[in-house]
Protein backbone atom coordinates (compact mmCIF):
# COMPACT_ATOMS: atom_id res chain seq x y z
CA UNK A 1 0.00 0.00 0.00
CA UNK A 2 1.53 3.75 -0.75
CA UNK A 3 0.06 4.86 2.33
CA UNK A 4 2.08 3.54 5.26
CA UNK A 5 1.26 6.45 7.64
CA UNK A 6 -2.33 7.81 9.64
CA UNK A 7 -2.96 10.67 11.37
CA UNK A 8 -5.44 10.36 14.02
CA UNK A 9 -7.19 12.97 15.26
CA UNK A 10 -7.70 12.12 18.49
CA UNK A 11 -8.00 15.60 21.30
CA UNK A 12 -11.20 16.57 21.38
CA UNK A 13 -13.29 15.98 25.01
CA UNK A 14 -17.06 14.96 23.90
CA UNK A 15 -18.85 17.40 26.20
CA UNK A 16 -22.03 16.21 24.91
CA UNK A 17 -20.81 12.99 27.09
CA UNK A 18 -20.34 14.93 29.88
CA UNK A 19 -20.01 13.33 33.00
CA UNK A 20 -18.24 10.96 31.59
CA UNK A 21 -15.77 13.14 30.00
CA UNK A 22 -14.81 14.71 32.95
CA UNK A 23 -11.99 12.40 33.43
CA UNK A 24 -10.55 11.18 29.80
CA UNK A 25 -11.71 12.60 26.06
CA UNK A 26 -14.23 10.95 24.06
CA UNK A 27 -11.78 8.70 22.07
CA UNK A 28 -11.01 6.69 25.66
CA UNK A 29 -14.59 5.83 26.47
CA UNK A 30 -15.74 2.31 26.44
CA UNK A 31 -16.51 0.88 23.30
CA UNK A 32 -18.17 -2.34 24.70
CA UNK A 33 -15.41 -2.95 27.45
CA UNK A 34 -12.23 -1.19 24.93
CA UNK A 35 -11.73 1.82 24.27
CA UNK A 36 -12.92 3.65 20.93
CA UNK A 37 -9.45 4.60 20.00
CA UNK A 38 -8.48 0.95 20.37
CA UNK A 39 -10.78 0.13 17.64
CA UNK A 40 -9.27 3.17 15.28
CA UNK A 41 -5.77 1.39 16.02
CA UNK A 42 -6.80 -2.07 14.90
CA UNK A 43 -8.61 -1.17 11.80
CA UNK A 44 -5.48 0.87 10.89
CA UNK A 45 -2.95 -1.68 11.47
CA UNK A 46 -5.20 -4.40 10.05
CA UNK A 47 -4.71 -1.54 6.55
CA UNK A 48 -1.34 -2.33 6.87
CA UNK A 49 -0.39 1.26 8.36
CA UNK A 50 2.92 1.45 9.86
CA UNK A 51 3.35 4.74 11.71
CA UNK A 52 0.77 6.51 13.36
CA UNK A 53 0.59 9.91 14.25
CA UNK A 54 -2.07 10.68 17.28
CA UNK A 55 -3.09 14.26 18.06
CA UNK A 56 -4.28 14.59 21.61
CA UNK A 57 -5.43 17.45 23.63
CA UNK A 58 -8.05 17.01 26.07
CA UNK A 59 -6.78 15.10 29.26
CA UNK A 60 -4.12 13.56 26.50
CA UNK A 61 -2.02 11.95 29.08
CA UNK A 62 -5.12 9.47 29.16
CA UNK A 63 -4.10 8.08 26.03
CA UNK A 64 -0.68 8.28 26.44
CA UNK A 65 -0.19 6.07 29.39
CA UNK A 66 -2.84 3.83 28.02
CA UNK A 67 -1.42 3.20 24.58
CA UNK A 68 2.39 3.56 25.13
CA UNK A 69 5.18 4.39 22.55
CA UNK A 70 3.76 1.18 20.39
CA UNK A 71 0.59 -0.44 19.52
CA UNK A 72 0.47 -4.52 17.69
CA UNK A 73 4.05 -3.57 16.77
CA UNK A 74 3.31 0.01 14.91
CA UNK A 75 5.17 2.97 16.25
CA UNK A 76 2.81 5.91 17.74
CA UNK A 77 3.63 9.46 17.77
CA UNK A 78 2.13 12.11 19.62
CA UNK A 79 1.39 15.51 18.80
CA UNK A 80 -0.58 18.39 21.21
CA UNK A 81 -3.63 20.79 19.78
CA UNK A 82 -2.85 22.85 23.01
CA UNK A 83 -6.05 24.66 21.69
CA UNK A 84 -9.43 23.24 20.17
CA UNK A 85 -9.18 25.25 17.41
CA UNK A 86 -10.82 22.77 15.12
CA UNK A 87 -10.22 19.80 13.20
CA UNK A 88 -8.13 21.56 10.56
CA UNK A 89 -6.05 22.55 12.88
CA UNK A 90 -5.68 19.27 14.87
CA UNK A 91 -4.34 17.88 11.16
CA UNK A 92 -1.57 20.68 11.26
CA UNK A 93 0.07 19.97 14.47
CA UNK A 94 0.44 16.64 12.53
CA UNK A 95 2.75 18.55 9.71
CA UNK A 96 6.15 17.76 10.61
CA UNK A 97 5.59 14.40 11.91
CA UNK A 98 3.74 13.59 8.14
CA UNK A 99 6.08 13.09 5.16
CA UNK A 100 4.24 11.92 1.53
CA UNK A 101 0.75 10.87 1.55
CA UNK A 102 -1.40 10.21 4.24
CA UNK A 103 -4.90 8.73 6.09
CA UNK A 104 -6.82 11.11 8.51
CA UNK A 105 -9.08 9.51 10.19
CA UNK A 106 -11.70 10.93 13.56
CA UNK A 107 -10.28 8.89 16.92
CA UNK A 108 -13.84 9.03 18.18
CA UNK A 109 -15.47 6.57 15.93
CA UNK A 110 -15.69 2.97 16.12
CA UNK A 111 -14.49 1.68 12.52
CA UNK A 112 -12.85 -1.24 11.03
CA UNK A 113 -10.64 -1.82 8.25
CA UNK A 114 -13.21 -2.24 5.18
CA UNK A 115 -13.96 1.63 4.91
CA UNK A 116 -9.97 2.79 5.40
CA UNK A 117 -8.75 0.15 2.65
CA UNK A 118 -11.99 1.00 0.14
CA UNK A 119 -10.56 4.94 0.92
CA UNK A 120 -7.06 4.01 -0.03
CA UNK A 121 -7.72 1.87 -3.18
CA UNK A 122 -9.94 4.92 -4.38
CA UNK A 123 -6.91 7.51 -3.36
CA UNK A 124 -4.06 5.37 -5.21
CA UNK A 125 -6.76 5.01 -7.89
CA UNK A 126 -7.05 8.26 -8.90
CA UNK A 127 -4.84 10.00 -6.86
CA UNK A 128 -6.93 12.44 -5.67
CA UNK A 129 -8.24 13.28 -2.03
CA UNK A 130 -11.04 11.21 -1.31
CA UNK A 131 -12.97 10.70 1.76
CA UNK A 132 -15.33 7.96 2.94
CA UNK A 133 -18.49 8.29 2.77
CA UNK A 134 -21.74 6.12 4.64
CA UNK A 135 -25.42 5.78 3.44
CA UNK A 136 -27.47 6.76 7.12
CA UNK A 137 -31.12 7.24 7.19
CA UNK A 138 -30.21 9.58 9.61
CA UNK A 139 -27.81 12.48 9.02
CA UNK A 140 -28.62 15.51 10.95
CA UNK A 141 -25.60 14.66 13.71
CA UNK A 142 -22.90 14.91 10.67
CA UNK A 143 -21.34 16.10 7.57
CA UNK A 144 -23.65 15.04 4.60
CA UNK A 145 -22.42 14.43 1.45
CA UNK A 146 -23.85 14.89 -2.13
CA UNK A 147 -22.07 12.87 -4.65
CA UNK A 148 -22.26 13.41 -8.78
CA UNK A 149 -20.52 10.59 -10.59
CA UNK A 150 -18.28 9.42 -7.54
CA UNK A 151 -16.72 13.24 -7.14
CA UNK A 152 -17.88 15.02 -3.90
CA UNK A 153 -20.25 17.88 -5.18
CA UNK A 154 -21.35 19.25 -1.66
CA UNK A 155 -20.66 19.00 1.87
CA UNK A 156 -23.42 20.15 4.63
CA UNK A 157 -22.54 20.23 7.84
CA UNK A 158 -25.22 18.90 10.15
CA UNK A 159 -28.56 19.38 7.65
CA UNK A 160 -31.75 20.21 8.68
CA UNK A 161 -33.35 18.38 6.27
CA UNK A 162 -34.36 14.78 6.11
CA UNK A 163 -33.70 15.15 2.19
CA UNK A 164 -29.99 13.69 2.49
CA UNK A 165 -29.07 9.89 2.91
CA UNK A 166 -25.20 10.23 2.81
CA UNK A 167 -22.53 10.98 5.12
CA UNK A 168 -18.85 12.34 5.61
CA UNK A 169 -17.44 9.14 7.85
CA UNK A 170 -14.08 10.88 9.25
CA UNK A 171 -11.40 8.69 7.17
CA UNK A 172 -9.82 10.63 4.47
CA UNK A 173 -6.19 9.95 2.45
CA UNK A 174 -4.48 13.39 1.06
CA UNK A 175 -0.71 14.08 -0.49
CA UNK A 176 0.86 16.22 2.15
CA UNK A 177 -0.01 18.94 0.04
CA UNK A 178 -3.07 19.55 2.25
CA UNK A 179 -1.40 21.29 4.89
CA UNK A 180 -0.61 24.39 2.77
CA UNK A 181 -4.62 24.23 1.66
CA UNK A 182 -5.24 24.50 5.27
CA UNK A 183 -2.67 27.13 6.15
CA UNK A 184 -5.10 29.19 2.94
CA UNK A 185 -8.02 28.03 4.73
CA UNK A 186 -10.04 30.67 5.96
CA UNK A 187 -11.17 30.38 9.71
CA UNK A 188 -14.58 30.21 10.70
CA UNK A 189 -14.83 31.98 14.53
CA UNK A 190 -11.80 31.04 15.22
CA UNK A 191 -11.78 27.65 13.88
CA UNK A 192 -10.04 25.76 11.16
CA UNK A 193 -12.16 23.26 10.19
CA UNK A 194 -10.83 20.15 7.87
CA UNK A 195 -13.98 20.26 6.13
CA UNK A 196 -14.12 24.00 4.99
CA UNK A 197 -10.24 22.65 3.51
CA UNK A 198 -11.88 19.96 1.85
CA UNK A 199 -14.23 22.98 -0.32
CA UNK A 200 -11.37 24.38 -1.08
CA UNK A 201 -10.14 21.02 -2.78
CA UNK A 202 -13.13 20.62 -4.38
CA UNK A 203 -12.97 24.20 -5.57
CA UNK A 204 -9.61 23.33 -7.10
CA UNK A 205 -9.92 20.03 -8.79
CA UNK A 206 -11.93 17.05 -7.56
CA UNK A 207 -12.45 14.93 -4.03
CA UNK A 208 -13.41 11.55 -4.61
CA UNK A 209 -16.45 10.10 -2.17
CA UNK A 210 -15.91 6.19 -1.55
CA UNK A 211 -18.71 4.75 -1.14
CA UNK A 212 -18.53 2.02 1.60
CA UNK A 213 -19.42 -0.04 3.95
CA UNK A 214 -18.62 -1.79 7.70
CA UNK A 215 -18.85 -0.68 10.97
CA UNK A 216 -19.15 2.54 11.79
CA UNK A 217 -20.75 3.93 15.14
CA UNK A 218 -20.51 6.98 16.84
CA UNK A 219 -21.38 8.17 20.48
CA UNK A 220 -22.61 11.75 20.76
CA UNK A 221 -24.44 11.58 23.48
CA UNK A 222 -23.70 9.18 26.86
CA UNK A 223 -26.84 6.61 25.74
CA UNK A 224 -25.01 6.33 22.77
CA UNK A 225 -22.36 4.36 24.65
CA UNK A 226 -24.94 1.73 24.40
CA UNK A 227 -26.01 1.66 21.26
CA UNK A 228 -22.65 1.51 20.46
CA UNK A 229 -21.60 -1.90 22.49
CA UNK A 230 -24.88 -3.35 20.78
CA UNK A 231 -23.36 -3.36 17.50
CA UNK A 232 -19.65 -4.13 18.95
CA UNK A 233 -20.93 -7.47 20.30
CA UNK A 234 -23.68 -7.91 17.29
CA UNK A 235 -20.75 -7.99 14.81
CA UNK A 236 -18.54 -10.29 17.75
CA UNK A 237 -15.54 -7.42 17.23
CA UNK A 238 -14.00 -8.62 21.00
CA UNK A 239 -10.70 -9.56 22.55
CA UNK A 240 -11.99 -11.94 24.34
CA UNK A 241 -11.58 -15.58 23.39
CA UNK A 242 -16.00 -17.70 22.87
CA UNK A 243 -16.88 -19.04 26.25
CA UNK A 244 -17.64 -22.70 24.12
CA UNK A 245 -18.55 -24.07 20.63
CA UNK A 246 -21.89 -24.93 21.19
CA UNK A 247 -24.91 -22.28 19.47
CA UNK A 248 -25.43 -20.94 22.92
CA UNK A 249 -21.78 -19.89 23.78
CA UNK A 250 -21.51 -18.69 20.85
CA UNK A 251 -21.95 -14.53 20.88
CA UNK A 252 -20.48 -15.49 25.06
CA UNK A 253 -16.91 -13.79 25.32
CA UNK A 254 -14.99 -14.66 28.33
CA UNK A 255 -11.64 -13.91 29.21
CA UNK A 256 -9.23 -16.31 29.97
CA UNK A 257 -8.42 -14.35 33.24
CA UNK A 258 -11.78 -13.81 34.19
CA UNK A 259 -13.65 -16.06 36.57
CA UNK A 260 -17.29 -16.84 36.42
CA UNK A 261 -19.01 -18.85 39.45
CA UNK A 262 -20.84 -22.11 38.16
CA UNK A 263 -23.62 -21.05 39.46
CA UNK A 264 -23.96 -17.71 37.22
CA UNK A 265 -25.52 -16.96 34.12
CA UNK A 266 -24.07 -15.37 31.17
CA UNK A 267 -26.72 -14.79 28.55
CA UNK A 268 -25.05 -13.22 25.07
CA UNK A 269 -24.40 -11.20 23.37
CA UNK A 270 -22.13 -10.81 26.41
CA UNK A 271 -18.21 -9.97 26.70
CA UNK A 272 -16.34 -10.38 30.16
CA UNK A 273 -12.86 -8.81 30.25
CA UNK A 274 -9.64 -10.07 32.13
CA UNK A 275 -9.73 -10.16 35.66
CA UNK A 276 -13.42 -9.90 36.17
CA UNK A 277 -15.63 -12.17 38.51
CA UNK A 278 -19.08 -13.13 38.16
CA UNK A 279 -20.48 -14.46 41.94
CA UNK A 280 -22.75 -16.92 42.34
CA UNK A 281 -26.67 -16.57 41.12
CA UNK A 282 -25.68 -13.51 39.04
CA UNK A 283 -27.05 -12.82 35.32
CA UNK A 284 -25.26 -11.13 33.21
CA UNK A 285 -26.75 -10.02 29.59
CA UNK A 286 -27.87 -10.30 27.13
CA UNK A 287 -26.24 -6.89 25.53
CA UNK A 288 -23.79 -6.35 28.43
CA UNK A 289 -19.94 -5.42 28.22
CA UNK A 290 -17.71 -5.91 31.27
CA UNK A 291 -14.14 -3.77 31.65
CA UNK A 292 -11.01 -5.09 32.89
CA UNK A 293 -11.11 -6.03 37.08
CA UNK A 294 -15.19 -5.36 37.19
CA UNK A 295 -17.24 -7.38 39.71
CA UNK A 296 -20.61 -8.68 39.93
CA UNK A 297 -22.03 -10.02 42.80
CA UNK A 298 -23.95 -12.75 43.87
CA UNK A 299 -27.53 -12.81 42.72
CA UNK A 300 -26.94 -10.03 40.79
CA UNK A 301 -28.78 -8.65 37.29
CA UNK A 302 -26.89 -6.63 34.39
CA UNK A 303 -28.34 -6.07 31.38
CA UNK A 304 -28.05 -4.07 28.84
CA UNK A 305 -25.39 -1.90 30.44
CA UNK A 306 -21.66 -1.11 29.78
CA UNK A 307 -19.53 -1.66 32.98
CA UNK A 308 -15.88 0.33 32.63
CA UNK A 309 -13.00 -1.11 34.66
CA UNK A 310 -12.59 -1.59 37.99
CA UNK A 311 -16.50 -1.15 38.60
CA UNK A 312 -18.03 -3.50 41.31
CA UNK A 313 -21.72 -4.37 41.81
CA UNK A 314 -22.64 -5.70 44.86
CA UNK A 315 -25.00 -8.20 45.39
CA UNK A 316 -28.27 -8.32 44.81
CA UNK A 317 -28.28 -5.43 42.42
CA UNK A 318 -29.90 -4.83 39.17
CA UNK A 319 -28.36 -2.52 36.48
CA UNK A 320 -30.32 -1.79 33.13
CA UNK A 321 -29.19 0.26 30.55
CA UNK A 322 -26.64 1.04 32.95
CA UNK A 323 -23.35 3.14 31.90
CA UNK A 324 -20.74 2.77 34.42
CA UNK A 325 -17.29 5.09 34.53
CA UNK A 326 -14.24 3.75 36.20
CA UNK A 327 -13.16 2.77 39.65
CA UNK A 328 -17.08 2.82 40.54
CA UNK A 329 -18.70 1.15 43.30
CA UNK A 330 -22.51 0.12 43.77
CA UNK A 331 -23.56 -1.21 47.21
CA UNK A 332 -25.71 -4.16 47.76
CA UNK A 333 -29.19 -4.02 46.22
CA UNK A 334 -28.69 -1.08 44.27
CA UNK A 335 -31.59 -0.76 41.43
CA UNK A 336 -30.97 0.79 38.23
CA UNK A 337 -34.28 0.07 36.75
CA UNK A 338 -33.78 1.23 32.74
CA UNK A 339 -35.01 3.65 30.47
CA UNK A 340 -36.71 5.22 28.62
CA UNK A 341 -35.91 8.78 30.00
CA UNK A 342 -36.25 11.88 29.36
CA UNK A 343 -32.70 13.14 29.60
CA UNK A 344 -31.32 16.40 29.89
CA UNK A 345 -27.98 17.58 28.17
CA UNK A 346 -26.82 20.98 28.74
CA UNK A 347 -29.84 23.02 27.89
CA UNK A 348 -31.43 20.48 25.48
CA UNK A 349 -34.16 17.80 26.50
CA UNK A 350 -34.11 14.54 25.08
CA UNK A 351 -37.37 12.41 25.68
CA UNK A 352 -37.24 8.85 25.58
CA UNK A 353 -34.40 8.07 25.45
CA UNK A 354 -32.70 4.05 26.49
CA UNK A 355 -31.03 5.15 29.48
CA UNK A 356 -31.47 3.91 32.94
CA UNK A 357 -28.22 6.02 34.74
CA UNK A 358 -24.70 7.30 33.63
CA UNK A 359 -22.70 7.15 36.61
CA UNK A 360 -18.96 8.34 36.44
CA UNK A 361 -15.30 7.57 37.71
CA UNK A 362 -15.22 6.75 41.49
CA UNK A 363 -18.85 7.19 42.63
CA UNK A 364 -19.90 5.32 45.32
CA UNK A 365 -23.55 4.17 45.90
CA UNK A 366 -24.22 2.91 49.72
CA UNK A 367 -26.51 -0.53 50.33
CA UNK A 368 -30.08 -0.25 48.13
CA UNK A 369 -29.79 3.05 46.61
CA UNK A 370 -31.90 3.71 43.35
CA UNK A 371 -31.58 5.46 40.31
CA UNK A 372 -34.55 7.24 38.64
CA UNK A 373 -34.41 6.53 34.57
CA UNK A 374 -32.09 9.22 33.19
CA UNK A 375 -29.63 10.08 36.24
CA UNK A 376 -26.41 11.59 35.41
CA UNK A 377 -24.47 11.20 38.32
CA UNK A 378 -20.69 13.08 38.34
CA UNK A 379 -17.76 11.91 39.13
CA UNK A 380 -16.91 11.48 42.90
CA UNK A 381 -20.33 12.02 44.41
CA UNK A 382 -21.60 9.70 47.16
CA UNK A 383 -24.70 8.36 46.94
CA UNK A 384 -25.88 6.87 50.56
CA UNK A 385 -27.97 4.31 51.42
CA UNK A 386 -31.39 4.01 50.68
CA UNK A 387 -31.63 7.28 48.38
CA UNK A 388 -33.07 7.26 45.16
CA UNK A 389 -30.82 9.63 42.84
CA UNK A 390 -32.74 11.81 40.01
CA UNK A 391 -31.90 13.89 37.36
CA UNK A 392 -28.39 15.23 37.24
CA UNK A 393 -26.24 14.90 40.03
CA UNK A 394 -23.01 17.48 40.49
CA UNK A 395 -19.46 16.46 40.51
CA UNK A 396 -18.35 15.21 44.01
CA UNK A 397 -21.89 15.97 45.49
CA UNK A 398 -22.64 14.08 48.65
CA UNK A 399 -26.35 12.99 48.65
CA UNK A 400 -28.06 11.58 51.72
CA UNK A 401 -31.84 10.94 52.51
Amino acid sequence: MSIDTAVVLAAGEGTRLRPLTRNRPKPMLPAANRPILEYVFDALVAADVRQIVVVVGYKRGRVQDHFGPTYDGVDLEYVTQHKQLGSGHALLQARAAVDGPALVVNGDRVIDANIVRDVVEEFERSGDPSIAVLERPETSQYGAVVLHEGDVAELVEKPDTDEYRLINAGVYAFESSVFSAIDATDRSDGELALTDTIGRLMDDGRVRGVRTEGMWVDATYPWDLLAVADEVLARGHVDEPARGTGARDADVWVDPAATVHDAAVLQGPVVVGPDCEVGPGAVVGPDAALGQNVTVGANATVRNSVLDTDTRVESGSTLIDAVTGQDVTLGAGTVVPGGPADVRVGREVFRDQRLGAVVADRVTAEGDASFSPGTLVGPGAHIGTSVRASGRIASGAEVVR
